[in-house]
């Protein structure tokens, strides 16, 4: 399913809302004549999941840094997308520390992070799922993760620029599900 994404950044020009590098970027990998969408499914606000119409595709937006990361998939083979990106290092996250965001106890690296959150967007739900809900297995060559009450999502390590860690999630589209079913 790798091969059915396509992953794509550009840096955020000083001055510039990060929301225009994204969709500028978005814009130039689906098929010429897609409309991009974006509405809060809670209060109509302008973020939450982008919707596209005009070619069958699923698209995610991830922030870093001063780059805005994108990733559009074919939904004919990916039924579900998230992406996140994150910096290694980070010194206002840092100072807030990871502490207990997957569980009491709990000290995860910004990887563990970042694929957690790829999970969740991917789900659909995001934030509004508790991250402890988020068991991933696995290594960056290729994890799986489940979401209560959300299923089962294939992820992978993506390369990103420098002092960047990017991770990808996806569920295979039914149709996909069931070839990859046949023997």
């Amino acid at each position: 399913m790798r091969s059915a994404v396509r992953l794509a950044w550009a840096p955020v020009p000083p001055g510039t809302p990060r929301r225009e590098t994204a969709w500028a970027t978005l814009r130039s990998l689906p098929p010429d004549g897609v409309e991009l969408t974006q509405g809060c499914p809670r209060c109509g606000g302008p973020h939450g999941p982008i919707a596209v119409a005009g070619a069958p595709a699923r698209v995610s937006v991830a922030y870093a840094g001063a780059y805005a990361y994108v990733a559009v998939a074919d939904e004919r083979v990916v039924s579900a997308l998230g992406v996140d990106a994150e910096l290694e290092v980070d010194p206002v996250r840092d100072a807030a520390g990871l502490a207990g965001v997957l569980g009491p106890g709990s000290s995860p690296s910004v990887r563990a992070w970042t694929r957690v959150e790829a999970v969740l967007k991917a789900d659909g739900r995001g934030l509004h799922v508790d991250p402890t809900r988020v068991r991933v297995d696995g290594d960056g060559e290729g994890w799986s993760a489940h979401v209560d009450g959300g299923g089962v999502f294939d992820g992978w390590d993506a390369d990103g620029p420098d002092d960047v860690l990017v991770s990808v999630a996806v569920r295979a589209a039914p149709e996909e599900r069931a070839a990859r079913a046949t023997p």
